[in-house]
């Protein structure tokens, strides 16, 4: 894991249009299921294929980390598979796993289950739009793992047990880079998806998958109550920038001392999928 400073010339742009009353004005349009929709239709499309290559130049990616096949479209090469044994992940029950590739922030959830990112206030009630399940992270942490385009896009169940039936919470499609944070509260607007997945040492972690610009799709395999065991996939997300969220409770999981440290200085951590992120136990 590492320490994310730089910035890209997609995160200036977003700067830009986020930070500037009138260019807001121009968003509207950008963050509407339709033009989500319109979007993923056209990066379903053959056509799409030609900007396979060169997004993969121009971000560096290893391909050698993936499943060598042949694309059918844009989304079909977003949504790619890891080569076997790429993403390997702890079988200790003690350890926290990492469900994605991402940038990590971790926050802790204060009293009255408030907790803040940056300048944005949030409440858990209002993310999963339940008072009694936000009650129960009181104390506890949220874990906000972000995914920009150039990550691997599919996801893994943290730790085993019995998972809920989704909840799926309509809305509209931010982006999820940290600028937009700081005009919209983008984590209870956005799209999302989550489940409560029961376990004997971590207890009741929600996994919830939200959606961004351009991501009108959170493909999940499981819809209804099911098993699952620890880095079993749990699904994708099609094309664009998008986020897992866990909640913790209280008392349960310590996250690591360097991506708290990272956090509190709102600075993101670099994590892969399966990386242990934390251990069983409490924050001193």
């Amino acid at each position: 894991m590492k320490e994310i400073n730089c910035k890209t010339g997609q995160d200036k742009l977003l700067a830009f249009l986020y930070g500037h009353g009138i260019t807001r004005i121009f968003l509207k349009p950008l963050v509407s299921p339709l033009f989500s929709r319109l979007g993923g239709r056209l990066l379903d499309s053959r056509l799409s294929c030609a900007i396979i290559r060169p997004f993969i130049k121009r971000n560096d990616i290893n391909m050698d980390d993936f499943q060598p096949v042949l694309y059918s479209s844009y989304n079909d090469f977003f949504k790619r598979k890891i080569a076997e044994g790429k993403r390997p992940y702890s079988l200790k029950d003690r350890d926290f796993i990492s469900p994605c590739d991402s940038r990590l922030s971790v926050y802790k959830i204060n009293g009255g289950a408030h907790f803040r990112i940056k300048n944005t206030s949030y409440t858990v009630k209002s993310l999963l739009r339940s008072e009694r399940l936000a009650k129960k992270y009181e104390g506890g942490y949220v874990w906000v793992f972000r995914l920009s385009v150039d990550d691997y896009h599919r996801y893994i169940y943290p730790v085993s047990g019995v998972k809920t039936a989704n909840r799926r919470i309509q809305g509209i499609f931010h982006t999820v880079n940290p600028v937009a944070n700081d005009y919209y509260p983008i984590y209870k607007e956005n799209t999302r998806e989550y489940c409560l997945i029961r376990n004997q040492t971590f207890g009741d972690v929600c996994m919830m998958e939200v959606g961004a610009m351009l991501v009108g799709r959170i493909e999940n395999h499981h819809h209804g109550v099911y098993k699952v065991k620890r880095g079993e996939e749990k699904g994708n997300f099609a094309f664009g920038g998008s986020t897992i969220i866990l909640l913790t409770e209280k008392g349960v999981v310590k996250p690591d001392d360097f991506i708290m440290k990272n956090s509190m200085a709102n600075q993101e951590t670099r994590v892969l999928q399966g990386e242990t992120v934390g251990i069983y136990g409490s924050a001193v």
